[in-house]
């Protein structure tokens, strides 16, 4: 245990190191074109990102770098308010539900145009709907490689799959569209609401074709920002829409998204202005920004999940021993506490405690336990252990915001119980797409923001039908009974007690290691006000100025 706690303090320490020498050398990112004058301008409001999006076409990703962009071109049906995941309403001006809780009927706001001058009305909203919802649709273009996994992750499926909640979409009026679902779900407000499903302008996608959202290409939305360029590993530049349909807003003419992969970067940047405010620096820079007196640390409620996830389709680990094995050989408290800090917390539960009322109360947290993870590991055939390939994340993230540094220190905790670890990664993008392609990761680091309030925006993208590509197609078809119960029941005191035996499969079946709910650490210059981090992980930035 001394040997053990002995190494751990010395990666945290080498990562610590590390922020401080990269803070040294005047802002620069060896990854990144470095901005060379403060940003002096009160009507450019620059952001520094953790990094570069995927794409800028809706319903088309699932990472917040991506989602931090959309946020800011498009919107959506409803909206959350501000700091909060209540709902409220946006090109959506009312909705409600039938008494069988099955039709969903949204009335729209009238007057609202793209920002190309074309009509947002209800053939907008189905010509969207259609294209994530319809596999076959030809403005879906999957014959190039789209996919809208998000879709299916929260739907359950594309039109005519037996798992698709949704079942029809109408057009009522040319204000009025209607969504008839297989059964009663009682977030669809939220989840339609989340920030995957922009409103995209029709005549611009048919226009791009397949390359829509692409740095080389067009992002048209109704929402308070015009994209007007992508500098590949740089920059998004947006312009203020004159014509916004929410008056006064937004408070600044320009936005510049910057990509600064790594955190000590983000944070010397910010501290020379060259940036305005930022997000997902390291937990150990808060002392550092406290010291600052032209910054102020903005923290994040926290809503998200860190996770080392682990494919089943690699041969050891379809067993659930070594899974378990895993679970027990790495020393979750202790590397959260080396890490995050008080910013963070570790559990035996993949939902947060902002969402306990859905947690069981019979599970307790796995300690650390190498000799009970030995005697796993033999009891399954591999009593000298085996070769596990780990892969961490590339772009800091709010739950992972020094992935290589944490990656070392699961692979200390693994090489002490006879696993083998190599440690791989690769950008971004290739990242979130190549996990899904079989074979896949053996073990890779992810995590999650919920889009929603619910247990059901973090269980069912990863263990409803069509959430388990990345780990081996892994089924529980006891899980995903639960999942849709949990769906079709309105009344709390019944959902808990549903997504309390979700959380004792998922522990037991340990597919999906929680490590850590951390409170993502913000910062901005003390100039910078109307900033009111989301919860849910991104937001626009209309209300924010530079004063």
């Amino acid at each position: 245990m001394r040997n053990k706690k002995s190494r751990l303090f010395v990666l945290a320490i080498a990562c610590t190191v590390a922020l401080m020498l990269v803070n040294c050398q005047a802002g620069s990112d060896t990854n990144q074109t470095t901005i060379n004058s403060t940003t002096t301008d009160k009507q450019v409001l620059v952001y520094g990102s953790g990094g570069s999006p995927v794409n800028l076409e809706p319903g088309n990703i699932t990472d917040g770098n991506s989602l931090i962009v959309q946020q800011q071109i498009y919107d959506r049906l409803l909206e959350f308010k501000p700091g909060t995941t209540d709902l409220q309403p946006s090109l959506a001006t009312s909705w409600s539900v039938s008494p069988d809780g099955k039709t969903w009927t949204f009335k729209l706001r009238p007057g609202v145009k793209f920002h190309d001058g074309t009509d947002f009305d209800a053939e907008a909203v189905n010509f969207n709907v259609e294209r994530w919802w319809d596999a076959k649709n030809p403005n879906g273009y999957r014959n190039a490689g789209k996919s809208y996994e998000i879709w299916q992750q929260i739907f359950g499926g594309f039109k005519g799959d037996p798992n698709s909640l949704l079942q029809d979409f109408k057009i009522v009026d040319k204000s009025t569209i209607q969504f008839v679902l297989k059964q009663p779900f009682a977030a669809f407000p939220a989840a339609i609401g989340s920030g995957f499903f922009g409103m995209a302008s029709p005549t611009a996608i048919k226009k791009a074709g397949a390359n829509y959202g692409t740095p080389n290409s067009l992002a048209v939305g109704t929402g308070p920002f015009i994209f007007k360029e992508w500098r590949t590993g740089d920059r998004v530049t947006l312009a203020k829409n004159p014509n916004y349909w929410q008056k006064d807003f937004p408070k600044t003419n320009q936005l510049v998204i910057r990509f600064v992969t790594d955190p000590a970067a983000r944070l010397a940047q910010l501290r020379a202005g060259q940036i305005d405010f930022t997000v997902d620096l390291a937990p150990d820079q808060i002392k550092e920004i406290q010291g600052d007196t032209n910054l102020v640390a903005v923290p994040r409620p926290s809503f998200n999940v860190g996770y080392l996830a682990l494919n089943t389709s690699y041969k050891p680990l379809a067993d659930v021993r070594v899974r378990q094995a895993i679970d027990l050989a790495i020393n979750k408290q202790q590397i959260v506490q080396a890490f995050w800090g008080d910013l963070g917390e570790t559990s035996p539960h993949f939902l947060p405690s902002i969402l306990s009322w859905a947690q069981s109360k019979n599970l307790t947290k796995r300690e650390q336990n190498p000799q009970k993870a030995k005697e796993l590991l033999t009891q399954a055939g591999y009593p000298n252990g085996f070769d596990l390939e780990l892969w961490y994340m590339p772009v800091s993230r709010p739950y992972f915001p020094t992935p290589k540094p944490i990656a070392e220190a699961f692979a200390a905790d693994l090489s002490a119980v006879g696993i083998r670890v190599k440690l791989n990664t690769k950008d971004w993008a290739a990242y979130i797409a190549d996990r899904k392609k079989s074979p896949g990761f053996q073990a890779f680091m992810l995590g999650w923001t919920a889009d929603y309030g619910d247990p059901d925006s973090f269980y069912y993208p990863h263990f409803g039908p069509g959430g388990t590509v990345d780990i081996g197609n892994w089924k529980n078809a006891k899980v995903i009974q639960l999942l849709n119960q949990g769906r079709a029941t309105g009344e709390q005191a019944a959902r808990a007690k549903i997504y309390a035996q979700v959380d004792e499969i998922l522990h037991q079946e340990a597919v999906r290691l929680p490590i850590v709910h951390s409170q993502p650490l913000l910062a901005k210059r003390k100039n910078i006000e109307g900033w009111l981090p989301s919860p849910l992980g991104s937001e626009n930035f209309t209300r924010i100025e530079k004063k």
